[in-house]
């Protein structure tokens, strides 16, 4: 049976708030929430806690998606990894370096980019623009 779940896109003005979001339409029932992670994003995708725990397919309704394209965009992930620059001792800094100059050339993703890669590679959801 598929399940549908739905972001509400005016809740989302950046990285922080869209995790709340995804807390609030994944993790309500768990006793901790998700922080600012694309790999905890990720796993949670695949299924092994939160609301999608033992889901089968599932429909993602984003509403107002277009708009978190901006709130999630390239002045957004400059300052995400421009953060995480202060913490050397728990971040591959040459790493981010690289991707702070990619996304400076163009070359390289958003983090709405990359969060909508992530979603794309789990064949069970399906992402619904709305």
């Amino acid at each position: 049976m598929t399940r549908n779940f739905t972001l509400e896109g005016q809740n989302i003005h950046g990285i922080a708030s869209f995790y709340d979001e995804i807390n609030r339409v994944f993790m309500a029932d768990e006793d901790w929430k998700l922080g600012p992670s694309l790999d905890a994003l990720d796993d949670m995708l695949y299924g092994g806690y939160g609301a999608l725990h033992g889901a089968g397919p599932v429909i993602l309704i984003w509403r107002q998606m277009e708009a978190n394209r901006q709130h999630m965009g390239r002045e957004a992930t400059l300052a995400h990894y421009r953060a995480k620059l202060e913490d050397p001792a728990r971040f591959n800094t040459d790493r981010i370096q690289r991707d702070i100059a990619a996304l400076l050339d163009g070359t390289g993703p958003s983090y709405f980019d990359i969060v909508l890669q992530i979603i794309a590679d789990h064949p069970g959801i399906e992402l619904r623009p709305a």
